[in-house]
């Protein structure tokens, strides 16, 4: 994802369909709006109104990074749900059990701004 794809996403309120509603395009000197196709909704952003949300777009991406690497960590639905039977098996479906410990790790080691 491009900072000029989070700012946009910021500007709308929503996620736009990148492929129809805006259209991106970086000719080799960066990233710009090739295409503008809401303008019903809202009118094309000025360079100062995208430059206004720049660090929630920041915090956006990072937090789009830290949310993947704690999908991956947490292994597969599978292996939580397996752990969470063994929890309950045991008595443990609180915060004793090893399916919290585990997610608690992975919250822990990577936490969102």
């Amino acid at each position: 994802m491009s900072q000029l794809s989070s700012k946009i996403k910021i500007y709308l309120g929503r996620e736009p369909d990148f492929l129809s509603e805006v259209k991106l395009q970086n000719d080799g000197s960066g990233d710009y709006i090739a295409e503008w196709n809401i303008s019903s909704e809202k009118a094309k952003p000025t360079d100062s109104q995208l430059n206004a949300v720049d660090s929630e777009a920041t915090k956006l991406e990072k937090n789009n990074i830290i949310k993947d690497k704690r999908k991956f960590e947490y292994g597969t639905i599978g292996d939580q749900l397996d752990l969470l039977y063994k929890d309950m098996i045991a008595g443990k479906g609180d915060s004793t059990g090893e399916w919290f410990k585990a997610v608690k790790k992975v919250k822990d080691d990577n936490p969102k701004e």
